[in-house]
């Protein structure tokens, strides 16, 4: 099947893994740490963003970060969160980001939580995104936040999923990375939603009768340690080959709740993929001295 053809790409997120943690990690040692990562083989490095300090005091460095990263010798593209169009025009003027995120939650809740707007301001904040990102040739990835569910008690089924898809779609996202912020996903709903979102985006015999665009779907999902492996196959089996991981599964939304529900650990995706056949084409040697490295991140 045409699907299975698709290349893996990891999407290695320091940034997820450290938003979260109360005492400020020093900023030569965020830069260490992602150096390293940045020399592992990662397609994409989920290194920062450009929020508000009140909210994401640990981020707050993310322009000291970025200039002091050495992308001399990587393949990896940067990649960096925004919240509303303050942070979308920061993100923009530096050339090294190549990727410029959004969190779009389908949950009225949580998207006024997360970024203090409501959906309707947020389809506005994403067309003005999408056109930043054009005239200074980024990517945009829209994160489909609470895409599996949400403890709100808002709205959500597939056909809501499937909505907002469509309409984020029709706005010019030419990526969209399913999210599961507070770990509600399970292989039963991945297997609902994934394959239908890739069919309807990714697959040319459907897309030569479709309006829509050419879309790549990815996932974001997050997981307690007991959830991570049944979650990883049931993605890769619906044909999902973008995965956001975190080393270790650290980190979480500092937004949610849930202690335990961290990201999906990269090391546990590799074991799979790796099992599966995948060739990965990482620098095995560097992903050590990064897991060494984060015992004093992550203490």
């Amino acid at each position: 099947m045409q699907m299975l053809q698709k290349p893996i790409k990891l999407v290695e997120c320091p940034r997820d893994a450290m938003q979260g943690i109360h005492d400020f990690i020093d900023t030569d040692l965020k830069v260490a740490y992602i150096n390293l990562l940045l020399k592992v083989g990662f397609d994409t490095i989920d290194f920062g963003s450009f929020v508000s300090p009140k909210a994401i005091p640990q981020l707050r460095d993310t322009a000291d970060v970025l200039s002091k990263l050495d992308l001399s010798n990587t393949n990896s593209k940067l990649l960096a969160i925004v919240a509303n169009l303050r942070g979308v025009q920061e993100a923009c003027t530096h050339e090294q980001i190549s990727y410029v995120g959004f969190p779009f939650s389908i949950s009225e809740t949580f998207q006024q939580r997360n970024t203090n707007s409501s959906i309707s301001q947020s389809v506005d904040t994403v067309k003005q995104l999408l056109a930043l990102c054009d005239k200074h040739n980024k990517t945009a990835v829209i994160y489909i936040s609470m895409g599996f569910g949400n403890p709100y008690g808002d709205p959500w089924n597939v056909e809501i999923v499937e909505k907002w898809a469509d309409e984020l779609a029709g706005h010019g996202a030419k990526i969209l990375a399913l999210s599961d912020t507070t770990g509600v996903s399970s292989p039963e709903k991945i297997k609902e939603i994934v394959p239908l979102l890739i069919k309807k985006f990714e697959t040319a015999d459907t897309l030569e009768q479709s309006a829509l665009p050419k879309v790549e779907i990815g996932l974001h999902l997050h997981s307690t340690p007991y959830t991570r492996l049944e979650k990883i196959q049931a993605a890769y089996e619906s044909g999902c080959r973008r995965f956001d991981s975190a080393l270790k599964g650290f980190g979480g939304c500092p937004m949610a709740t849930d202690d335990l529900t961290g990201n999906m650990a990269t090391e546990d995706l590799i074991n799979y993929l790796n099992i599966k056949g995948e060739i990965l084409n990482l620098n095995m040697e560097k992903w050590q001295e990064a897991l060494n490295l984060s015992a004093k991140i992550f203490n």
